[in-house]
């Protein structure tokens, strides 16, 4: 875990100019921090570590530049903000600078101390944040494994005990369905329409009773992957970048492997890993496709697929019903199995003219399950 610091903020200033430091060191520590100088980029990477909640860093220095520092200080992966220190720097130093990571600048001869303060204290604010989020991380981790071991156990004593399945299931999906309602807001209501919408298209197909057991689990945990991935993935402004969309994607196959400890729940395990397949096999993690998908896995892509076409998401509008049921059938034998598009379209059409709640889509439904 993070130990987060008391006291004074530290920060590390690296200048080659002897002048600069010790008037920068007077001038941080005016203002209440503690400040550790530095003559050059090679020695500040010996001296930096964890605990320091700033770095200032001159452009221009021997052995080592600005330049050459930052992109040194990124492979250490410590997650300290970066203000560059500079004489007036031309608008090319600013973009390679903030391409490399940095968070602002500062221009020196230092003539407007206030100005200096605000970018200090937002710098170190920004460090405060990142060590509280990395502590939220360390933490849902550390739960995630306390409960993967207690599945575990369960597990075991469901192999001995078979007449307690029923019950013992019952409380492992509440562990973690709560699991998943403290990780996001948005996780936890769209599990509820995606459950209720994958209930309501297998009741409209004649499921057997066993085969809606498995589709309500499946669907009830088929986003728990998402437990580990960082939250400014799921919760982030804007378009995803190709890394963090190769984390989001990650979600199938660690939702599968928190689910494999429970052998009765194989059929739901093989859903989970497989809902972000598509039928001509350019889906993921395993590129399966046509009758290599079951028909619960091929309803939960289409469930799946329209809640997250209809819900409100902070980087694009959702499209209404209609919207989504006419992109449901256009991506029909590519995407999604045109027999399960159908009979979806039909039962949400009807859902729809008897009840008022799609008045607001992204707002959770009230659970109707059996």
């Amino acid at each position: 875990m993070t130990v987060r610091r008391q006291g004074r903020s530290k920060i590390l200033l690296a200048d080659d100019d002897q002048l600069t430091r010790s008037t920068l060191a007077k001038i941080l520590e005016v203002f209440g921090h503690k400040a550790v100088v530095v003559g050059d980029g090679q020695s500040a990477l010996e001296t930096v570590d964890d605990s320091f909640d700033l770095i200032i860093l001159d452009i221009n220095m021997p052995r080592m530049d600005g330049y050459e520092t930052i992109s040194a200080l990124n492979d250490l992966h410590l997650d300290i903000p970066v203000l560059f220190l500079t004489g007036g720097g031309s608008m090319q130093q600013v973009m390679k600078a903030m391409n490399l990571g940095a968070y602002d600048f500062l221009t020196k001869p230092i003539e407007d101390l206030d100005v200096f303060n605000i970018k200090i204290r937002r710098a170190i604010e920004k460090r405060m944040y990142i060590l509280q989020e990395r502590d939220y991380r360390e933490s849902l981790e550390d739960d995630i494994r306390l409960k993967a071991r207690q599945l575990e156990e369960k597990n075991t004593l469901l192999l001995a005990y078979s007449d307690s399945l029923e019950n013992a299931t019952v409380q492992i999906m509440t562990s973690l369905q709560n699991a998943m309602e403290r990780k996001d807001y948005y996780t936890a209501g769209h599990t509820l329409r995606v459950t209720e919408y994958a209930m309501m298209t297998g009741r409209a197909m004649g499921l057997p009773q066993e085969d809606m057991l498995a589709l309500r689990r499946a669907a009830q945990f088929h986003d728990i992957g998402k437990l580990v991935i960082d939250l400014s993935c799921i919760r982030k402004d804007g378009s995803l970048t190709e890394e963090e969309w190769r984390l989001v994607r990650e979600h199938p196959t660690v939702g599968a492997a928190i689910i494999e400890p429970l052998s009765f729940m194989m059929r739901e395990q093989f859903i989970i890993r497989h809902h972000h397949e598509r039928m001509d096999g350019q889906g993921y993690p395993d590129g399966l496709k046509g009758d290599d998908l079951d028909i619960l896995t091929r309803i939960l892509i289409v469930t799946d697929s329209f809640d997250a076409m209809t819900s409100q998401r902070n980087y694009r509008r959702n499209m209404n019903v209609d919207e989504a049921v006419e992109e449901l059938f256009l991506c029909a034998d590519s995407q999604f199995d045109r027999d399960v598009v159908e009979v979806f379209a039909k039962s949400i059409v009807d859902f729809t003219l008897k009840t008022s709640v799609f008045s607001g889509f992204g707002q959770a439904l009230e659970p109707t399950l059996p």
